[in-house]
This record gives structure tokens, sequence and C-alpha cells, in this order.
């Protein structure tokens, strides 16, 4: 299958190498073209993992996004949700009637994306997915060397709209064996794993974080308190799921922590050994802040007051946030009153998620 991933960061590189090593048709595109040049110098990335370090060779490395999406069935966009505005935009013009575009995961990217790109001039009747995590745990060690220390075994994913779900999950699989339908876009964003996980490291861990170079947030700084704060913040992303009528399986993320039935299987323990997350992390601009607490915790809020769920861990963290970001992050621009669907009826939502705008 051919196959374009968009982005230059960690899920990106381990997305190319993996899915080209599987015998797809793979083209990589990222915006920066002297960063990409080693690649397209190279033709190759090297990837590193349990089985082994080698060189895995790519159809294409580009920053042309025009020559990444031709012909492309399944586009991959493995990015943060703060560069997804920009990346619809430059696809705008290149997309074509029956292509899939998979954000793993989307924070409502899949609902945001396509309207950036509707709302660009674009008319090509393209299904948007996605999913609670990214399809690994990886690192860039290089250059162009990605480490990858797992691979997800469970990828529930919800589809934008709804009454392309079957289309878009058949073409996906092929690329991702692993992922299942979990209904809609807003299933598929209420299963992001980022908002609930990252906003209490960061919060929790907030003076080890500044004071020194590199910190470990999955080591030292998941202890018990942070994990009960933790564990309450995703009851409350359940009792929301459940608000809307989304059943299980809900992958509560206890379970990343206490066996092997959530998303990547038993992965914390491989997590913390790989030694990969001990890093520096910047408070005020670290994807955990601008990404997984500004966009994705405010869009969990948001979606808890339409449904009318108590949520005053998510309230709270993020109250916490915007004291040392100095904003209110009620007021971010992916909440159901910044796009509008407060404003509808919970009849009018559903069909607005199954039909499309």
């Amino acid at each position: 299958m051919k196959i374009a991933i968009l982005g230059g960061g960690h899920g990106a590189y381990a997305a190319a190498a993996d899915l080209s090593e599987a015998g797809h048709e793979v083209r990589l595109w990222r915006r920066d073209a002297a960063a990409l040049e080693p690649v397209i110098r190279a033709g190759a990335i090297t990837l590193k993992d349990a089985s082994g370090t080698r060189e895995i060779p790519l159809a294409l490395a580009t920053p042309d996004i025009a020559d990444a999406l031709r012909g492309a069935e399944l586009i991959v966009v493995p990015t943060p949700a703060i560069a997804q505005h920009d990346i619809a935009l430059e696809m705008a013009p290149h997309l074509a009637d029956g292509q899939v575009v998979f954000l793993p995961p989307g924070t409502f990217g899949s609902f945001v994306m396509a309207r950036t790109v509707a709302q660009a001039g674009s008319h090509a009747d393209v299904a948007w997915a996605e999913t609670g995590t990214l399809p690994y745990l990886a690192r860039k060690h290089g250059e162009r060397e990605v480490n990858l220390t797992i691979r997800a075994v469970r990828l529930p994913t919800g589809v934008y709209p709804a009454r392309k779900a079957a289309e878009a999950i058949a073409v996906i699989r092929k690329a991702y064996p692993s992922v299942h339908g979990c209904g809609d876009a807003l299933s598929g964003a209420l299963m992001n794993a980022g908002p609930v996980i990252h906003p209490p490291l960061m919060v929790m861990n907030a003076a080890p974080l500044q004071h020194f170079e590199r910190w470990d947030i999955h080591n030292e700084g998941t202890q018990r308190a942070v994990r009960d704060v933790t564990d309450r913040l995703d009851q409350e992303r359940i009792a929301v799921r459940e608000a809307f009528g989304q059943g299980a399986p809900h992958y509560p993320l206890a379970d990343h922590y206490n066996n092997d039935r959530w998303m990547y299987g038993d992965a914390h323990k491989q997590l913390v050994k790989s030694g990969d997350w001990r890093e520096n992390i910047d408070l005020y601009a670290h994807r955990y802040v601008t990404e997984d607490t500004e966009l994705g915790l405010a869009f969990l809020a948001s979606a808890a007051r339409y449904a009318g769920v108590d949520a005053p861990i998510a309230h709270g963290l993020l109250a916490i946030v915007g004291g040392f970001l100095g904003r209110d992050l009620r007021l971010g621009e992916r909440t159901f009153e910044t796009l509008g669907l407060a404003e509808l009826t919970p009849a009018q939502l559903t069909q607005r998620l199954h039909d499309g705008e």
C-alpha cells in the first residue's frame, strides 16, 4: 500500500521505518528540508528495537507535500496537535477522493483538520480517523535514527465522518492490524491517553522538572500520589465517555501500569527501562503542556461541561497549568464552546459527527 507519513518527530520516523520494513511504499514528508536532508541523502532511516539495529530504505523522503500525498491510500499524521492546523492547510490542495487520514493520536484533530481543509477550499471526499496513542513508544537517537521501545497492540480508533467508518478502518488495518473501530471522532478523541497521563505528571513534578537538568517523569516522577490523581482523572474521562453513550472497552489508564490489557500491552516497565524518557521538559513549551494540556485536557473538560459530568480533577489541573502559563485555559481553541459544538443538541451533535459538516 502507498502510505504518506507527515511529520519529523519521533512518531513519524518510527512509522516511516516500521511501515517500510513491513513492505509498504512509504513517502516521508517533513517541512524542514534541512533537517530531512540526512534521510534524503541516505534514503533510509536507522531503526533500533528488540530485534537489533538495521537500515530501513524509504521509497521517498521529501519536503514537497504534493509528492508525498500523490497516490497515497493512507496518510499518517503522527504529529503534535499544535501542528495540525498548518499541516491541514498544506495538505488541502493535494488531497484526493478516497484517501484516509490517520491521526495517532488526534486530540479531536479529525474534526478540526477536516474543517480546516474544507475552509481552505478542498472538496476531496476524505475520511479522517484518530486513535488514543501513538502506535509506538519511540525516541529519535539521531538525525535519522529512531529507537522503538514497543509497538501498540490495541488501537481504538474513531472516524469522522462516522458514516465512513467501515471503509476507513479497513484501510488503516492494512498498515496497523491492531486498530479497531470505537465509533465516531468524539469517541476516538476521548480515548486519548495524553491528556490523562501527562497533565498530572507536569503539575505534580513541576519543581523537579524545573530544578534538574533531566528528570524521568515515568520513573521517579510516578509515585503513589501522582498515580492516585491520574486514576481519578481517568475516571472522569470514562464518565464523560459513558455520558455520551460510548461503551467499553474504555482502556482505563490503570491497565498501563498494572497489567497487559492496555494499548501497548505491558509497557510501563519497558518504558522506564529504556531510559529514553529521562529528559529535559520545558513546562512552558513542551508538547505535554501545549498539546496534552492546553488542547487535550481543555477539550476533555469542555466535553465534561457539555455532558453535565462533574470533573473537578480535569478543571483543577487546567486551572493550575493556566496559573503558571498566565491565561485561562478554559477558553482554548479546542473546546466545545470555541468549536461551536456547545450550541448543538445531543442529537444534532451525533448527526454532525456521523454526516460531517
